[in-house]
């Protein structure tokens, strides 16, 4: 099995990008007698995990860098993230989204959704 997610990098020059990641899960995570799932080691947190609202008429359109390198996993909701070159990308719920653009030009971000968009994010370690 393998599982998808999305990275939000910049480039040497600067420039916010998205960078499709895919990592390979390994069967042996179970307490018995339940059958063992499938699991691999992720990237290491840091500090707190928290929820983050945004309402549909929040004003993040305007390119930003990310604030730290964070996970957010969207819970509830829908959002897009512009990178420079009019790259669009849409994550909706449960959709996994790994910020590391915190420097450079950065993105911009838009509420897609008819309802408020809700992620979880997860701190990590700078790296």
């Amino acid at each position: 099995m393998k599982a998808q997610y999305t990275r939000l990098i910049t480039d040497e020059n600067g420039v916010s990008k998205f960078e499709e990641m895919e990592i390979g899960l390994i069967k042996g995570f179970a307490v018995p007698p339940a059958e063992p799932l499938f699991n691999a080691p992720f990237l290491m947190p840091e500090g707190a995990t928290f929820w983050i609202g945004a309402p549909t008429d929040w004003k993040g359109d305007e390119p930003h860098p990310a604030p730290r390198r964070m996970i957010f996993i969207t819970v509830r909701g829908e959002y897009s993230v512009t990178v420079p070159g009019n790259v669009v990308r849409c994550f909706p719920p449960g959709s996994v989204l790994v910020l590391e653009d915190m420097t450079g030009i950065g993105h911009s971000t838009t509420i897609t959704s008819a309802e408020d968009c809700y992620v979880f994010g997860v701190g990590l370690t700078a790296g």
